[in-house]
């Protein structure tokens, strides 16, 4: 998948966390951790200072590992909407939604001497979320173009107003 940008908008791609290779370097952190905190307990009553450098590095490693672990099967599947740049004292907008609180993508086509086509994310009880400007001139075919990706993405339904 490939990013995508353009001067509103910038939308990268979730290859997501449950890769084949995510799975193997945390098998092989937990178990390289794990050996290393053994024989750093095992040794800590010949060689101290090596028993103590040895278990630090077992016990660092184990916290990595858990946080892998924690990435790959922690999916909460949240939502973040974030922007800048507004005047006055709260400059910046910062939405979290959980995916399955999306009902749908609804585009609000108001046509005539000023045309007016807005994106809007439906979240239940809480209305809806404008995700385009209100001065942007999209066309009839950009606005549907990225109703359906971002749709197709949230996997809801698409509503036109």
């Amino acid at each position: 998948c490939m990013s995508w940008r353009s001067e509103s908008i910038w939308i990268e791609f979730i290859v997501g966390s449950r890769k084949t290779s995510n799975f193997c370097w945390a098998f092989i952190l937990f178990f390289g951790s794990l050996g290393f905190l053994l024989v750093g307990t095992s040794s800590y009553l010949v060689f101290l200072p090596q028993g103590i450098v040895m278990s630090f590095y077992g016990i660092t490693g184990l916290f990595i590992s858990s946080y892998l672990w924690c990435t790959i099967f922690w999916n909460e599947g949240i939502v973040c909407i974030f922007r800048w740049g507004f005047p006055g004292k709260n400059r910046r907008i910062f939405l979290r939604f959980l995916m399955k609180d999306i009902q749908s993508i609804r585009i609000e086509v108001k046509e005539g001497i000023y045309a007016r086509r807005v994106l809007y994310m439906e979240i239940k009880g809480q209305g809806a979320v404008p995700l385009t400007r209100t001065d942007e001139n999209l066309t009839p075919r950009e606005i549907e173009q990225k109703a359906a990706e971002l749709a197709y993405f949230l996997r809801v339904p698409i509503e036109v107003f």
